[in-house]
């Protein structure tokens, strides 16, 4: 079986904190924090995700973009989408998650596909007054209809999840001049979302810009301008945190973890290994506390 690039996390992966098979979660965010500290580190769903601060700061990067986080800040990620965090130690907040299934049993799927925050070719945040009330009032009643288990807590949770994508579909469209992203920034998504699905096997800016209908030259200077690094810097990250992750969290040995990564000579892999982190494979694996 092939090996993901990237973890993905299911739903159940959270649901000794939450009703099993309840097709939802909802947590306070400096709670999930503390239960989950490995979600800070870059990995995906298989489930739609809400992110609310009320509290704090930081940044959260979602396929490449990195984004400020304030209060006020509604983040927003579709199933598949990759992300990370760095949040101050102050920061509070909510999380919600939700399976498209869960959503289908009151609503219909098209409507689903229509908020305009879910839309890859939109912004994936809105950023409200610090002050606003309306948004954060609700998830606090999912988050308290969650802890009473009564037999209709599912299509009540339900009702609310929809009327909070209403309501932030709404506010959205008030702010989407605003938000609306530069087709450089879509091409920065789309070239995202190429890496993060051939980065093993394709290492070279050229074969990414071909598919995106771009010269090398124009990718990397994209990229530059708008994440400051080049995309070839992006290609050489991805693969090393990949070969990092499975030296951290897999007992494959450096030449099988090679072999993952598409180097076909693990003596190359050390090598280019060496170059971007200073130590070796098995040196940078021998740092690592033991799990």
């Amino acid at each position: 079986m092939k090996t993901p690039s990237l973890p993905v996390l299911a739903l159940e992966h959270f649901s000794e904190t939450n009703q099993q098979g309840a097709g939802y979660y909802i947590e306070r965010l400096e709670d999930h924090r503390a239960r989950f500290p490995a979600v800070s580190l870059p990995h995906a769903h298989s489930f739609y995700l809400l992110l609310y601060v009320t509290q704090g700061q930081g940044t959260h990067t979602i396929d490449l973009v990195t984004y400020e986080l304030r209060p006020g800040g509604l983040y927003f990620l579709v199933p598949g989408q990759a992300h990370s965090w760095v949040l101050s130690a102050d920061a509070q907040g909510y999380i919600l998650f939700f399976s498209a299934a869960f959503y289908q049993r009151q609503y219909p799927a098209d409507r689903l596909a229509r908020y305009p925050f879910f839309d890859p070719a939109q912004a994936p945040v809105l950023f409200l007054p610090p002050t606003e009330s309306v948004l954060r009032n609700l998830l606090a009643h999912i988050l308290e209809e969650n802890s009473i288990g009564a037999a209709n807590r599912d299509e009540v949770v339900g009702a609310y999840v929809y009327l909070l994508l209403e309501l932030a579909g709404r506010s959205y469209g008030q702010e989407g001049e605003r938000l609306a992203p530069s087709h450089g920034l879509q091409q920065v998504r789309a070239f995202s979302q190429l890496l993060d699905a051939h980065f093993r096997t394709e290492k070279t800016v050229r074969f990414y810009a071909d598919r995106l209908a771009l010269t090398a030259n124009h990718l990397n200077a994209l990229c530059r301008r708008l994440l400051n690094q080049t995309a070839s810097d992006l290609i050489h990250e991805r693969v090393i945190t990949e070969a990092q992750r499975r030296l951290v969290h897999s007992a494959d040995t450096v030449g099988q973890v090679a072999d993952a990564l598409g180097f076909e000579d693990p003596s190359y892999f050390t090598r280019y290994f060496k170059k971007y982190v200073g130590h070796t494979p098995e040196a940078f694996r021998q740092l690592q506390p033991a799990h």
